[in-house]
């Protein structure tokens, strides 16, 4: 029996790899090239400590980061309706938690 992985992405694209090591994620950035880069794992891993720190909702996506000494972000669609962008550390603690800017009516 055939397995069939639907992959589905809004915006810039994404890219799907499978190695040896497990499934690697890329998505664009705004400008088009292949900027964040992690496992599947981790991305559950990550996904997992966000939704534990804002007590639930729905995690949105999973990105790389760097601010704040971050290694991941992770945007949040809280229990109330409020997306917030949950910053990781490389072991998966809360680096910081913000209020989501195009929640705020930013870009």
């Amino acid at each position: 029996m055939r397995k069939r992985v639907v992959l589905a992405a809004a915006g810039a694209g994404a890219a799907l790899a499978v190695t040896a090591a497990g499934v690697a994620v890329a998505t664009g950035g705004d400008d088009g090239r292949a900027s964040h880069r992690y496992t599947q794992e981790q991305a559950d891993a990550a996904k997992k400590a966000a939704l534990e720190a804002t007590a639930g909702g729905t995690a949105n996506s999973v990105e790389t980061d760097s601010e704040n000494g971050a290694t991941y972000e992770v945007e949040v669609t809280k229990t109330d309706g409020k997306t917030v962008d949950v910053r990781l550390d490389e072991n998966y603690n809360v680096v910081v938690i913000e209020g989501d800017s195009e929640d705020l009516g930013g870009s």
